[in-house]
């Protein structure tokens, strides 16, 4: 879940790499999984699609017990909002999702309301940040 990610560990991050266009996204889900290396595409085995991983620096430490690396992986399952607009998600999001433009390496990003699926906010109205149309 997205809300226990701590901050230590995103540490070592040294860019996130998407593999698509997360501006047409209002949220993505995020998990830390356990990956072989600390660079590259990691295989992906869950439903739906991986939008997006972290690469870590080589300062990044592997785990003593198993070898291996905790790397983000952002992902999207096929009922999310994106591929069913009025689906489960037509409001809110699920708890490991955040939305994509607040994450950055070593930022673990948070909700909003267009991650949320609610109306815009007068300060999003402000700054000309619209909600697309369901």
């Amino acid at each position: 879940m997205s809300a226990l990610i701590e901050p230590g560990q995103l540490a070592h991050e040294s860019e996130l790499v998407w593999l698509e266009d997360t501006t047409t996204l209002d949220y993505v889900r995020q998990s830390l999984d356990r990956l072989p290396t600390r660079r590259g595409k990691p295989a992906y085995h869950r439903d739906g699609r991986m939008v997006g991983y972290a690469v870590l620096g080589p300062e990044a430490r592997s785990s003593r017990a198993s070898g291996t690396f905790l790397r983000r992986v952002f992902w999207l399952l096929p009922h999310d909002r994106d591929g069913r607009p009025s689906g489960l998600y037509a409001s809110g999001a699920p708890s490991e999702a955040v939305d994509p433009r607040t994450v950055a390496p070593r930022v673990k990003g948070y909700k909003t309301q267009r991650s949320e699926g609610g109306p815009e906010s007068e300060a999003m109205r402000e700054l000309g940040i619209t909600l697309p149309e369901s």
